[in-house]
């Protein structure tokens, strides 16, 4: 098949070297590792070869759906979401199918981001888990059958056990996958935006039997930790506080670290005064009990949709002259948080400033909120009439300021209102899923962010005009958005940061990628537009990425140099995944099936894989970076 005749939306770049557990080695788990630092010992392909990256293999999905998943790679197979929402495994070498297990034809959300892979200390038992139309189940990850002895004839209810009526509850499924620890499937959920949603529990379920084995509460019940941040009765009826992104997992300490995202409505807070926990939290829990161990709350009652959607980052640092194992947290507000990850210790001084108040009726804001003194954030934080970009047309740029001028504009933290309210970085700003990797032994952190400013106006729902607290609101919000489908905001509108997490300071910054629309006009360093970029550090000293500009790209991780930028059909996404074969090193990218920056350009895109590898194999797979 001749790559120029190919729209594809997973890209594959080929290498080498398998272990399992932290050493980085393997592509076992989602992420790379259970520590989620989308990071690889391998080494085969560096600085100084990275030029010589040719196409191996291809594999066509064969259908035009949008394709974020993320591969693992066990045992000389390599595990795929594939067309109709199939599981397919392919030999890696050659991208050759070696079996399909089909989901079904009524499947309607499926974990579409990555999967789990567990085996028994024998490895008589290997297992894949995932989640399909809110039912967790498990095939044979060596013939693709399912296992009719897991759960209730190989399927389990997530909808069953939150305390609330199963019926009642209309999502709960996450489409990222989860952590496998030991025996154990520790799992977040998606929950609905708005009232009535399903509560967030972090739960652990069985990989031999599927049954539950612990719960935790992000909505504290009676008599536990918290309970009294919220009204008596929330935990009946409040949802969210829930892990739809991504968890990490210190496997030697077994420990899980979870971030939380907002509780449930997102942007209206009357029926849950107080400060939420576990909302909004880094929490860190006994992987074998569930028991909390410490947790740190980003946002006191948040009414902004600040979820922590980026996987913690495990990694070691030196830090006042002693080494420690260290957790960073990234979020959409443009924050690094760093802790010491046994004790939960900032490792910079955290400030509670005061923050506006709400003028809603009934709506009672936190009057404080944490920022971290260092490092310094990643993304910008507000947004006025002098931030408007100068790509604007006349109309759009007077709406823009007509839009500004007249909402509540006082920088982060500022609440929605039915006048309408500035948010910057917006509800779909700063940092989210796969967004940000490590290296974990030399303290370096790299952040993709959008600068992508929203504009909130709450309107009652129901009782309309009403003073009454028990009004509901609910927020138009919109992102601001220009007629030609770019942002308000001037560029960069992505940018990819590069953190020294010893000393806790930015090593450098620059735009990501860049819109085909404008580069043609010889507009460039613009950042791509609309990104779910997720970042992956090699030991070859390298930073690779995939964007929506329909190129992939080598960047010196030292220097955020582009050493090497190859053009492809399709615009990319999702993260990276590096593995080894038959000698070689491949590097994984699973990008989106949506081609094109504007809907006027987005067309039908039919999806493949497509593997990257170096023509010369002979060099090492593993080592120092070079």
């Amino acid at each position: 098949m001749r790559l120029a005749s190919i729209v594809y939306s997973c890209l594959f770049l080929a290498a080498g070297g398998y272990a399992s557990g932290q050493d980085h080695l393997a592509w076992r788990d989602y992420g790379g590792s259970a520590d989620s630092a989308q990071y690889s010992a391998l080494r085969q392909i560096n600085r100084s070869n990275v030029s010589k990256l040719q196409v191996a293999w291809v594999y066509p999905t064969g259908d035009g759906r949008k394709y974020s998943f993320n591969p693992i790679v066990v045992d000389d197979l390599m595990y795929v979401l594939g067309r109709n929402n199939s599981i397919v495994a392919l030999n890696p070498a050659t991208g050759k199918e070696v079996w399909t297990y089909s989901s079904g034809p009524d499947t309607k959300i499926i974990t579409n981001r990555g999967i789990n892979y567990w085996e028994s200390k024998d490895r008589s038992d290997r297992r894949l888990l995932f989640a399909s139309n809110h039912f967790l189940r498990a095939i044979d990850a060596r013939t693709g059958k399912a296992i009719s002895s897991f759960g209730d004839a190989g399927s389990v209810d997530l909808k069953q056990g939150l305390g609330r009526d199963p019926k009642d509850i209309s999502l709960v499924q996450s489409t990222t996958p989860g952590r496998v620890f030991e025996n154990l499937l520790i799992l977040g959920s998606a929950t609905n935006q708005g009232y009535g949603s399903a509560p967030g529990d972090i739960r652990a379920f069985d990989a031999r039997t599927g049954k539950l084995v612990w719960s935790f509460h992000t909505i504290p019940h009676p008599g536990e930790f918290g309970y009294e941040t919220w009204p008596k009765d929330a935990w009946k009826r409040v949802g969210g506080a829930n892990v739809w992104g991504e968890l990490s997992l210190d496997e030697k300490r077994g420990v899980i670290y979870a971030p939380t995202a907002s509780a449930k409505y997102n942007f209206y807070g009357v029926d849950r005064a107080g400060a939420n926990l576990f909302a909004d939290s880094l929490l860190a829990l006994d992987a074998r009990t569930g028991k909390r161990l410490w947790h740190f709350q980003m946002v006191h009652h948040d009414i902004w949709d600040y979820d922590d959607a980026t996987a913690p980052k495990l990694l070691t640092v030196r830090h006042n002259g002693k080494t420690i194992d260290a957790v960073a947290q990234v979020s959409k507000q443009g924050f690094v948080w760093v802790f010491d990850r046994e004790t939960g210790k900032p490792l910079w001084p955290i400030e509670e400033r005061p923050v506006p108040a709400s003028d809603m009726p009934g709506e009672k804001t936190w009057p404080t909120q944490p920022f971290p003194s260092k490092p310094p954030p990643f993304a910008r934080q507000s947004f006025t009439v002098d931030d408007l970009s100068p790509f604007l047309s006349p109309q759009d740029r007077a709406r823009f300021r007509d839009e500004i001028l007249s909402a509540r504009n006082e920088g982060l933290f500022t609440p929605p209102g039915r006048r309408g309210t500035i948010q910057m970085p917006g509800n779909n700003g700063g940092a989210n899923w796969a967004g940000a990797a490590v290296d974990p032994s030399r303290g370096v952190l790299v952040v993709v962010s959008k600068d992508l400013p929203s504009l909130l106006k709450l309107q009652a729902k129901g009782t309309a005009g009403s003073e009454s607290s028990d009004v509901r609101y609910e927020s138009g919000f919109g992102f601001m958005i220009a007629s030609d489908g770019l942002a308000a905001i001037a560029p960069p509108w992505t940018s990819l940061t590069a953190y020294d997490l010893n000393e806790g300071v930015i090593k450098w910054k620059i735009p990501l990628g860049e819109v085909p629309e404008l580069a043609a006009k010889g507009i460039k360093n613009t950042g791509t537009h609309y990104p779910k970029v997720g970042p992956v550090i090699t030991a070859g000293g390298l930073i690779f990425t995939g964007t929506r500009d329909r190129k992939v790209r080598a960047l010196d991780v030292d220097s955020g140099k582009v050493l090497w930028e190859k053009d492809f059909e399709a615009a990319l996404e999702g993260m990276p995944a590096v593995y080894e074969s038959g000698g070689r090193q491949f590097i994984v990218f699973c990008a989106s099936a949506q081609a094109g920056l504007t809907p006027a350009t987005q067309g039908p895109i039919r999806g493949a894989y497509v593997a990257l590898a170096l023509p010369d194999a002979s060099r090492p797979l593993s080592g120092a970076s070079q």
